[in-house]
């Protein structure tokens, strides 16, 4: 018997309060699905009942925890390439795109503060 129904949530650390929330809002477009406040430094983004990523302000004493080695938040779209070029017209650092013949096509792209998402889809529809 599994203790745990589903991944609910992701979070990323960031430095910049308000460059995160712009880049996750209106820079990538997604719909804020809670928020705290801008004192506390939370913000979920997603559909409600749905997986969320969360940004979390850091606040230190502490340097920021190392990225290496962490998650990574993937989107499923229709179009990588079509996506990535979206991205990048809109400032984002995206990585080219990587075909797995049969499997899958997928790009790596990064936020402000260096966090890594990734976008993924069918390579047959590109």
């Amino acid at each position: 018997m599994s203790l745990f129904t589903k991944p609910s949530l992701t979070s990323y650390n960031v430095t910049d309060w308000q460059r995160a929330k712009q880049f996750y809002g209106e820079t990538l477009g997604l719909p804020v699905a809670g928020f705290i406040s801008d004192e506390v430094g939370w913000m979920e983004f997603g559909e409600k009942d749905g997986a969320r990523l969360a940004i979390n302000l850091w606040q230190g004493p502490d340097p920021l925890p190392p990225r290496e080695g962490g998650g990574t938040v993937v989107f499923e779209v229709d179009d990588v390439n079509r996506v990535v070029a979206e991205l990048r017209q809109r400032g984002v650092q995206c990585e080219a795109p990587i075909v797995i013949p049969e499997m899958v096509i997928y790009a790596t792209f990064y936020d402000p503060d260096g966090n890594r998402l990734q976008v993924a889809g069918q390579p047959s529809a590109q």
